[in-house]
């Protein structure tokens, strides 16, 4: 999950307000493009794709839209409201449900995927950690 800065004011290093709404722009288009992509790709192949498969894709996509909503309101506002309290909102659903799938999944994966996992979980609660003190 990329990183964006919630403020206008609050550049990384010595970047110019320019340059960091330059890289927004851009990531903007990437994100609008692959959007449109998967658009396109489910409407051609939603009777062929397995149903888990689309409902992966249905929820890249909602993510896409408020990563798309985020930029387009740091580009035009300088700042997005709502952006801590949905992170707060995905990241805490992450965990539960990646907690609940290591209850009942643990014993059957391999050592290097579990020890993945559990690192993500980890960094999970230290992003839940940071965000909360921010908001």
């Amino acid at each position: 999950m990329p990183h964006i800065k919630d403020n206008h004011n609050e550049c990384e290093g010595q970047d110019s307000l320019k340059e960091v709404n330059a890289r927004r722009v851009d990531q903007l288009i990437d994100l609008v493009e692959k959007h449109t992509r998967t658009e396109r790709h489910l409407e051609e192949h939603s009777n062929i794709t397995d149903l888990d498969e689309i409902k992966y894709v249905l929820e890249l996509q909602r993510y896409r839209e408020e990563q798309i909503k985020h930029l387009r309101n740091l580009i035009a506002y300088g700042k997005d409201d709502d952006f801590y309290k949905r992170e707060v909102e995905n990241i805490e659903k992450n965990l539960i449900y990646t907690e609940h799938y290591l209850d009942h999944n643990k014993h059957n994966m391999d050592e290097f995927t579990l020890q993945k996992t559990m690192e993500k979980q980890e960094h999970r609660r230290e992003q839940l950690e940071n965000l909360k003190h921010l908001q």
